[in-house]
């Protein structure tokens, strides 16, 4: 029978606790989600800086609508490159301080696009473990030689580049906050064995822009830093700026490059104006309201405090993404649907998202959150563990 596949690998992830679908909830993303009528506390958003439904942001779309309607009406080489694209761009490079910028219409097809563009048969391309899915697929799509080094082992990064110094373009890419355990790379360390060894360095920050660095600038730039100073940083306006979409910035040259060779850019309808309208308002906030960060800091800390206090099983993170580990992803599900019993929505993350026996929940602190909220999930991630035996 064709494509029989499809039935046996879905009942291969329902045996194994792995299966997924998508679940609609009712209204805005906020402090509360609403599914099916029943009001959960949201720990599952990447809406860190609370933009998503600020009224500001959603005065800014309905403007952007009046302005220059709803839809580009075509990719970005024919009509769908209006003002405001322009407009936005510049100011983001301003705020960043980068030399160019390439919009995307998503962190996933930036990053193919990016892999699929620079790299070819003879070339290197080195990766971080812990890389998003996104980098991850496009190297094995690649023609180009992908080796992975150990989560932010700068000695084992060193030993693939020196091994492989005869290749002239080389690639390494590394992420400012991983996705699923929420800590840092080490991005001097990573420039210094680029430099050293005539390699290209991407950054992808994804989850640092608008979070981390002076004025919401980045993890490069939290990590004393430029962003010019890498040969591509990119990330994405729908996590802590609230909106949606995403960029490639570096020199003029390859954004240049991006605009005359990329299929994944030419060949895609742009971004709604209203859309780019309202990110650069969300860029604006995020950039000039720094009691946003300050109050996530604010509400990092107390988690972590009181996750210690109570013993609750972290992995390493000072970011807004607070991995509680749980190990298998039976148990990660019922400790989810434990504290979804109890109003509270978290997501079990399992396999392949990440390692075998490393499934977990992935909480995220924003902004919208009060200490009181804090203090409640705690208690009941730890009466969870109590009742199903595990930390």
């Amino acid at each position: 029978m064709p494509f029989s596949f499809i039935a046996e690998q879905l009942a291969q992830r329902q045996q194994q606790h792995l299966h997924r679908k998508t679940i609609p909830i009712t209204g805005k993303q906020s402090r509360y989600l609403d599914v099916d009528g029943k009001k959960f506390l949201n720990f599952s958003s990447n809406d860190y800086l609370g933009l998503a439904s600020d009224p500001a942001l959603v005065k800014a779309w309905q403007k952007g609508a009046e302005l220059f309607g709803v839809g580009s009406g075509g990719s970005y080489l024919v009509t769908g490159y209006n003002q405001v694209h322009h407009d936005v761009t510049q100011q983001l490079k301003q705020w960043l301080g980068v030399d160019a910028i390439a919009l995307f219409n998503s962190g996933y097809s930036a990053n193919q696009a990016i892999i699929k563009l620079l790299l070819s048969k003879n070339d290197l391309l080195i990766q971080d473990k812990l890389n998003h899915a996104s980098l991850m697929e496009a190297g094995s799509h690649s023609p180009a030689k992908m080796q992975r080094f150990k989560h932010n082992d700068m000695q084992q990064l060193a030993s693939i580049l020196q091994k492989h110094s005869e290749i002239k373009n080389k690639l390494v890419i590394s992420e400012g906050v991983f996705s699923m355990d929420g800590d840092t790379s080490p991005i001097h360390a990573l420039k210094e064995q680029c430099t050293k060894h005539n390699a290209w360095l991407m950054i992808d920050d994804a989850h640092g822009l608008g979070v981390l660095g002076k004025n919401g600038a980045g993890s490069v730039v939290e990590q004393q830093l430029n962003n010019n100073q890498l040969d591509i940083y990119m990330a994405t306006f729908g996590k802590a700026l609230g909106v949606g979409g995403a960029f490639v910035s570096g020199s003029t040259e390859l954004i240049d490059y991006i605009t005359n060779f990329s299929k994944p850019y030419i060949y895609t309808t742009g971004l709604p104006p209203a859309m780019v309208y309202c990110i650069g308002e969300a860029a604006r906030l995020a950039e000039t309201e720094q009691w946003r960060r300050d109050h996530l800091a604010q509400l990092i800390a107390y988690f972590k405090l009181l996750a210690k206090q109570q013993d609750i099983p972290l992995v390493q993170s000072e970011s807004a993404i607070q991995p509680v580990l749980i190990g298998s992803s039976e148990l990660a599900i019922t400790v989810s649907d434990c504290l979804k019993e109890q109003g509270i929505w978290t997501t079990a993350i399992r396999p392949p998202t990440v390692p075998n026996n490393t499934a977990r929940l992935r909480i995220t602190i924003t902004v919208n959150h009060q200490k009181q909220d804090i203090q409640f999930l705690v208690n009941q991630i730890r009466q969870a563990l109590n009742a199903n035996h595990n930390g």
